[in-house]
């Protein structure tokens, strides 16, 4: 059998001109990430999935590295079609290296001989078919990095927009202008994980913050909806200077960006710091309002934290959507996606109607699509 490096070597599409330079001695520069890696001929990015071959740069094409079905929620997206189903795929590989991944077995599949994913053979239009008979409502690239799989993200939007899906960017936020552009007319809906506000640990964590503050700012400015997440890790990035200094920075983006604050739990590398206690969330909730977001939630921790899982008119201060967990428990919108009893519109995207919850926790497709288990060595 092959080994997975073999594998995915020849399952790749040359790079879209929009997301690609060419330099002198055969190098190419990469615009698909924050790296902006310039790669000699024969070499990967940091990736590890985007390389150059003779000059050209060859990127990751006709598989994924797993399917699931998720509540939206869980992406999680609170402001937008609530209780609609998420077709969620990935493919394998990350430009970061977090020693907390929860994705790990996909995004560090190139770098982490214990990551083992064998990939399964995959095209737009069967993940569209497959997207449409669980019932789903929006496909997501999500699990590994899909700003380093780009391409195939885009083809798969495109098939998924002509059959009425919507579609959605689950990442770390590591973009580029060149990179934003490129999918501005193919996505919908955009999860940023602002995973400290310190360059220090986003240099732990293989990056910089630059290119994610930048990131953020660009995609609201396109009229993209967008959510952020972060991960309160105890010790990392959890002091309250810092938790200020984040929240400030979102408030001078949008004071309506919701602000998603959630609960850390030991896994993979991680394995030092305590998990992430309710007070813990509802503290650094309590900094987000301080500083003026409008939108605050506190995450993984069902019923532990009050009503900060539930959405409230922030005019009157009505619930206008209950959750727990995943779950939603009432909803009470206008059709327009206006408060039920003064009338303020609530940012976001909605359907003219609560249409329902197909699941409130995630599941595997029933009777999935033919994806095949392409065979591989380690």
């Amino acid at each position: 059998m092959a080994t997975l490096r073999d594998i995915l070597d020849e399952r790749v599409r040359e790079a879209d001109s929009h997301l690609v330079e060419k330099l002198d001695n055969n190098r190419v520069r990469c615009y698909s990430c924050g790296h902006c890696c310039p790669i000699p001929d024969g070499q990967p990015g940091v990736c590890k999935v985007r390389f150059n071959r003779g000059g050209t740069l060859y990127v990751p094409w006709g598989y994924v590295g797993g399917v699931q079905c998720d509540p939206i929620e869980k992406k999680p997206f609170f402001h937008a079609y609530p209780g609609a189903l998420a077709y969620s795929f990935g493919m394998l590989g990350c430009d970061l290296h977090c020693a907390y991944c929860q994705n790990w077995v996909t995004s560090q599949a190139l770098r982490d001989p214990n990551a083992v994913s064998p990939p399964l053979e995959a095209t737009p239009e069967l993940l569209v078919q497959d997207a449409l008979a669980q019932g789903a409502k929006v496909l997501v690239s999500t699990y590994n990095e899909p700003l380093i799989t780009s391409e195939w993200a885009v083809a798969v939007f495109r098939a998924a927009r002509e059959a009425g899906l919507l579609t959605a960017f689950v990442s770390n936020g590591n973009g580029t202008p060149q990179v934003l552009e490129y999918l501005r007319p193919w996505i919908d809906l955009y999860k940023v994980d602002l995973k400290s506000f310190d360059d220090h640990h986003y240099r732990q964590l293989g990056g910089r913050i630059q290119p994610i503050l930048d990131t953020i700012r660009r995609l609201h400015a396109m009229g993209i909806w967008l959510e952020i997440v972060t991960l309160l890790i105890p010790g990392f990035n959890d002091s309250n200077d810092e938790l200020r200094r984040l929240t400030e920075f979102l408030v001078s983006v949008s004071p309506d960006l919701p602000w998603h604050v959630t609960a850390f739990h030991k896994d993979y590398k991680m394995t030092s710091p305590e998990d992430t206690r309710a007070e813990d969330l509802l503290r650094a909730a309590a900094i987000g309002r301080e500083a003026g977001l409008r939108y605050v939630y506190a995450g993984n921790l069902p019923g532990r934290v009050g009503n900060l899982e539930d959405t409230h008119c922030r005019q009157c201060g009505e619930t206008l959507i209950r959750r727990y967990g995943y779950m939603i428990e009432e909803y009470r919108l206008r059709p327009e996606g206006s408060c039920s009893a003064c009338h303020t519109a609530l940012p976001g995207r909605w359907s003219r109607q609560f249409d329902g919850q197909i699941a409130s926790r995630p599941f595997l497709p029933r009777q999935r699509a033919q994806l095949v288990r392409i065979l591989t060595r380690q």
